[in-house]
């Protein structure tokens, strides 16, 4: 038993000779260096994590920028393909709702600065005109569609539509002066004017 008591304070003097030191002059108690011993040892063998390091903040900033740029990546792809799938639908409704060009008539509107044309009867021109049907632009070509199905495609894709004489009714109109409209008034311009 004294060897015991005899090991414990040779391995205190060895741990620590200022505690020894303190213990022998009176100014600690045993017991409260026994428990500041342990403490030390629980905080020396527990597995707490260290504050961590300039490396490891370095790491963690890298790995936020990087999370950010794939979410950033991954949103302007998915709205790339919102855009791809609505032009494909306003494909679709162009294919399965158009007009089949018909008559010896050529109807001629501008696009991009050339004009071009497309073939028409009597009735579709009067359509035309009154806005009923719509000329929009599908690859190379020019097709015909009710107002119903411009309405569709305009919702999804608006650069497809390239002339709309019934749009231009539901905008706000060019404020005209009086003095335009009494001069313009002496001018008729004939019904059956095709240009």
């Amino acid at each position: 038993m004294g060897r015991k008591s005899s090991t414990r304070n040779g391995d205190m003097a060895k741990a620590n000779p200022l505690q020894e030191q303190l213990l022998k002059a009176g100014l600690v108690k045993k017991s409260k260096l026994a428990e500041v011993t342990r403490e030390q040892n629980k905080a020396r063998h527990s597995k707490a994590p260290s504050a961590p390091s300039e490396i490891q903040l370095e790491a963690e900033r890298s790995r936020a920028e990087k999370v950010e740029r794939d979410r950033a990546l991954a949103a302007e792809s998915k709205a790339q393909a919102r855009i791809a799938e609505l032009r494909a639908q306003a494909r679709q409704i162009i294919q399965d709702r158009k007009v089949p060009c018909s008559g010896q008539g050529e109807y001629r509107f501008s696009v991009d600065g050339t004009f071009r044309t497309v073939l028409v009867n009597d009735d579709l021109r009067r359509k035309l005109s009154s806005g009923a049907l719509v000329i929009v632009r599908l690859d190379d070509r020019f097709e015909l569609l009710p107002r119903v199905a411009a309405d569709k495609v305009r919702e999804r894709d608006a650069g497809m539509i390239v002339l709309d004489h019934g749009q231009n009714a539901n905008a706000e109109p060019v404020a005209a002066t009086s003095e335009d409209d009494a001069y313009y008034a002496q001018f008729k311009v004939p019904d059956d004017l095709i240009w």
